[in-house]
């Protein structure tokens, strides 16, 4: 379970009955706006295009409690999204065959054999659904308060996009495919293309926005913001690295360069650029927070690798069956949204206790 105030845990595996959340601690009264909790669904679902996987599910999303005649009740929003479209048999070798790099060997390992392996079962992004459906109610009720969140591709392996701008205009995203820049687009599809036509995969990154952050949410040391939107960014599958403001490239920077300048504007302090990301010292500074996201490479591959089969303990050549993605980064941009929105909320909703 993540959160204090607003408390989240899902449930669920990639070839079970479905999967789902609940959520503990949402306000009362907000009237649920489905139509964002449907397209922000369908833009993390597959079976679209050749960027991502074959399979396609309805998503169409339960609430069991917590929603009473359009509006939310204040007691726990339970979501049921039933799985439809499963092929278990294409998972059938990797009970004992393990795949480099995902989680097979470790949730083996850990549970002793128990564990469901179809689809990559509690371990599969089949479970950001549930995310997305979530957080599309905390978007909603940031939205409300003044606070917009907007993500979109960074990078697909050499393909790269251009990044927000000081002050993000998230209507300028590309809605087919979340770009900025349409021709970094259009070689961001290339990447995937090569790397799906040579039966491979291709990682990349999310460039994730928040406006209209209000200054002094956060709570240092241990709770600071960059603590919290780690902790749960690194909740997301195949997410392997978190990057701030300028993130890395402060290691190559003098401090003369990368200083923040700030400024009056009317009652408004700002700063000339966000090199910080809109966090100093754990507390959100009343710029745009900005944070980088790095996926790995989709780890079900056709082509051959080098494993193990744990039943005859022998090293093997494995080749993965089944729907996967080439790259998982397009239909992961909803999910950095929502897990923003989530976290975000939660160290809102404790500022305003204060």
């Amino acid at each position: 379970m993540m959160g204090k105030l607003l408390k989240i845990s899902i449930f669920g595996e990639s070839h079970g009955e479905g999967v789902g959340l609940i959520l503990e601690g949402f306000p009362a009264g907000i009237k649920v706006d489905h139509d964002l909790i449907r397209s922000n669904l369908a833009r993390r679902a597959g079976g679209n295009d050749l960027f991502s996987t074959p399979r396609k599910e309805s998503d169409d999303i339960r609430f069991v409690s917590g929603i009473f005649e359009g509006y939310t009740t204040g007691a726990p929003i339970c979501i049921l999204i039933p799985n439809e479209n499963t092929r278990s048999g294409d998972y059938a070798q990797l009970k004992s065959r393990m795949r480099p790099n995902h989680s097979d060997y470790t949730a083996q390992a850990k549970y002793h054999g128990y564990n469901d392996y179809r689809g990559g079962g509690h371990f599969s992004g089949r479970l950001t659904t549930a995310l997305v459906a979530g957080g599309a109610l905390a978007i909603q009720y940031l939205s409300e308060q003044g606070i917009k969140v907007g993500g979109h591709i960074f990078n697909i392996g050499e393909a790269y996009d251009d990044p927000f701008p000081l002050n993000p205009d998230f209507s300028l995203i590309n809605k087919d495919f979340p770009v900025l820049n349409t021709d970094a687009g259009e070689q961001m599809k290339e990447e995937i293309n090569h790397a799906r036509m040579n039966l491979g995969s291709v990682g990349g990154s999310v460039e994730v926005a928040v406006t209209g952050v209000p200054v002094g949410i956060g709570e240092p040391f241990f709770d600071s913001v960059e603590s919290i939107l780690s902790h749960w960014y690194f909740s997301i599958p195949a997410v392997k690295a978190v990057e701030f403001g300028l993130g890395m490239e402060f290691a190559e920077s003098l401090g003369s360069e990368v200083s923040d300048s700030m400024y009056y504007e009317g009652d408004k302090v700002l700063t000339k650029t966000n090199n910080c990301g809109g966090i100093c010292g754990g507390i959100t500074n009343g710029m745009p927070i900005k944070a980088i996201l790095t996926f790995k490479p989709t780890s079900s591959i056709a082509q051959k690798q080098q494993s193990v089969n744990l039943e005859t303990k022998e090293n093997i050549t494995l080749e993965v069956k089944g729907r996967h993605d080439p790259c998982i980064v397009k239909r992961a941009v909803p999910v950095v949204e929502s897990v923003t929105a989530l976290a975000l909320l939660d160290l809102y909703m404790e500022g305003k206790c204060r």
